[in-house]
């Protein structure tokens, strides 16, 4: 199976968290902090690490961007216990794959790890655009080759799951995408097999990116009770 991170100060949690993970048949490591999680990924870098947020000495958030920054690619999990949309979202912009919030069921995730590990092995959750060629939706121009978004001729930085969001959307033409589609085709689960609000959460943060009243979306729309679509 695979070799596996966890990065929490609870004791308690963090070895519930190894039974679990080891009798779904993993190799896990448990570090407390994270200068030591940084060590063990330098000794023997993991598949997936499961990173608490609130770790003392450097944050969860600190240990996420370091860790990227070094060029560390595997799924990244974050657990968060306020749960509050501010730090799910500073976790995608950091590089994080997902997140639980606290308290958790244990099925829920494992339904996640499951997903992650799935994404990492089959190269789901990576959209590519058909057409490599630059397309244009209201002021923003947006090249596929090279992955980069410009509104109004300045550059807009996107996370890279809100780029294959976008992308996502661009390609339908006009069509519904459902979150069960999204969550399928951007982050590689099934159909229902979790519930989450990371496509909210993202689409959210790409229209106040991109559009000019987030409130009052011109093209990144949604549909009631069907999911979004993007209008040309």
């Amino acid at each position: 199976m695979s070799y596996m991170l966890i990065v929490e100060d609870n004791d308690d949690l963090a070895f519930g968290l190894r039974r679990t993970l080891e009798f779904e048949g993993h190799e896990v490591d448990v570090a407390s902090d994270g200068e030591a999680g940084v060590a063990m990924v330098a000794d023997r870098a993991p598949e997936l690490i499961i990173l608490d947020v609130m770790l003392p000495g450097q944050t969860g958030f600190e240990v996420l961007r370091e860790l990227r920054r070094g060029g560390f690619r595997a799924p990244i999990l974050m657990l968060t216990a306020r749960g509050e949309e501010s730090d799910v979202i500073t976790g995608f912009d950091s590089g994080a794959d997902d997140y639980v919030t606290k308290p958790f069921s244990t099925l829920e995730l494992m339904a996640r790890v499951r997903a992650l590990l799935r994404r990492t092995a089959t190269g789901a959750g990576a959209v590519s655009s058909p057409a490599s060629h630059p397309w244009t939706v209201a002021d923003i121009r947006v090249d596929p080759s090279t992955r980069t978004v410009v509104r109004a001729g300045s550059p807009v930085q996107l996370t890279p799951k809100e780029f294959d969001l976008l992308t996502a959307l661009h390609d339908r033409q006009g069509a519904i995408a459902s979150r069960a589609d999204l969550l399928s085709e951007v982050w590689g689960y099934r159909n229902a097999e979790v519930a989450t609000r990371t496509v909210d959460i993202h689409m959210a943060e790409l229209r106040k990116k991109l559009e000019k009243d987030p409130s009052r979306p011109a093209f990144l729309l949604t549909v009631r009770k069907a999911g979004y679509r993007m209008k040309s």
